[in-house]
């Protein structure tokens, strides 16, 4: 009879099984695999993916997800703002029409960003015109970085009166802990 602890185990390594692809199969994938396993990564840029894989062979999640990165940094100026604007707003338009990501439904779902009430809804939809408005994009924030939909909600108030520059380093970092994450759900790493 096994343990709880080997049961646990045994459950994850089925999963990952599953559900993870392990690095040496990554770093054998050809470019149009590579990119239709991890473009979606980046929301709506699987452009990024393109340029990391050019990077290969990777030694680690870490080396993959760096190299993912390095490919937004690089990008220009016009291409790192489509990118941002191509994150959904928390409850928004995308969220309304059911047209979300898997990746960004799981993530806005599992703070309840897609229950709210009438009264939490127009709150969202001000503070995220508020935060469009003044910075031209919407606000990104690593919802696995959080607990609970309120400090979600504190923190969308606080960066709202940022200057733009310091939010898209923001939005960069932010996109940076979503990516990593995604990119953990892929991996065995």
């Amino acid at each position: 009879m096994r343990d709880a602890s080997t049961r646990g185990a045994s459950a994850i390594s089925l999963e990952c099984t599953l559900a993870c692809v392990e690095l040496a199969a990554v770093n054998a994938l050809g470019e149009r695999e590579f990119v239709e396993r991890f473009g979606g990564v980046f929301e709506h840029s699987p452009w990024v993916a393109r340029r990391a894989w050019r990077k290969r062979p990777f030694r680690s999640l870490d080396a993959l997800h760096a190299a993912m990165m390095q490919a937004l940094v690089e990008a220009k100026k016009e291409q790192q703002l489509a990118l941002v604007r191509a994150h959904p707003e928390l409850a928004g338009a995308e969220a309304k029409q059911g047209v979300l990501t898997v990746d960004s439904s799981g993530e806005q779902g599992r703070l309840g960003f897609l229950q709210l009430t009438r009264e939490q809804l127009e709150a969202m939809e001000r503070l995220n015109r508020r935060y469009r408005e003044r910075h031209g994009f919407p606000c990104i924030v690593a919802l696995r970085l959080h607990a609970a939909r309120g400090s979600v909600v504190a923190e969308m108030e606080r960066r709202a009166g940022n200057d733009s520059t310091t939010e898209l380093k923001n939005a960069f970092e932010q996109i940076g802990h979503i990516t990593r994450g995604r990119l953990e759900k892929i991996i065995d790493g």
